[in-house]
């Protein structure tokens, strides 16, 4: 019986160069609108690189451990809180000159837990989240597509009821801001909360050890 041959794989050189050009020209036409806006589509293209060629998704990080018990994504993801917790404290740190500045703080509501819960149900339906189903779109998967399609009809929903949830239920939730609580400040809150990333970090890498012996 023959082998049926391979179809040649589609040079995707030219198809880079072509979108690489035409980033061009974008940047070129909103540089002479808004320059900020170029600085917006630079760091928007490195992102979307970044995240195409990691992979990184964070449905992935709370669902592998369940399913393939791998914890590489949870681990990677509890590194950029890692990394997200020094670099905030010192933004909020210098713009509030020190003082515990609640602004940019937002609630926790009964919202909250409602709208996580569904996001949780709909992302694994999706098969990703925000990011990963952006970095499918980038590999071209069409299912993903069609849950950015639903995902950009849903936000424009939610955006045209935004009033009356921040009325009805965000202005009503409680802020919670963590060198506010028993006045510690930003540097023991950023400590405690590098502690508990780090704790969760050794459990997650001990229950991958546990289940499927690690990297070998």
């Amino acid at each position: 019986m023959r082998r049926q041959a391979k179809k040649p794989k589609m040079n995707q050189i030219p198809i880079g160069i072509l979108l690489i050009a035409g980033l061009l020209a974008l940047g070129l036409y909103i540089a002479g609108v808004n320059e900020k806006m170029v600085f917006y589509l630079v760091t928007g293209v490195c992102f979307g690189f970044i995240l195409q060629r990691s992979r990184f998704c964070f449905t992935a990080a709370f669902r592998d451990p369940n399913l393939t018990k791998s914890t590489s994504l949870t681990r990677a993801v509890l590194i950029a809180f890692a990394v997200g917790t020094v670099g905030f404290t010192a933004i909020k740190y210098g713009a509030a000159e020190g003082a515990l500045d609640m602004a940019g703080v937002n609630s926790l509501s009964i919202a909250t837990a409602i709208g996580a819960f569904l996001f949780g149900i709909g992302m694994v339906i999706a098969g990703g989240c925000a990011s990963g189903t952006l970095m499918r779109v980038g590999e071209g998967f069409t299912m993903q597509l069609l849950a950015l399609f639903f995902f950009i009809v849903g936000s424009v929903i939610a955006d045209s009821h935004k009033a009356f949830w921040t009325t009805n239920f965000h202005d009503q939730g409680v802020k919670v801001f963590l060198p506010n609580v028993l006045n510690m400040g930003y540097l023991w809150a950023a400590v405690l909360q590098l502690v508990v990333i780090a704790v969760l970090y050794f459990l997650a890498e001990s229950f991958e050890n546990k289940n499927i012996g690690g990297d070998k």
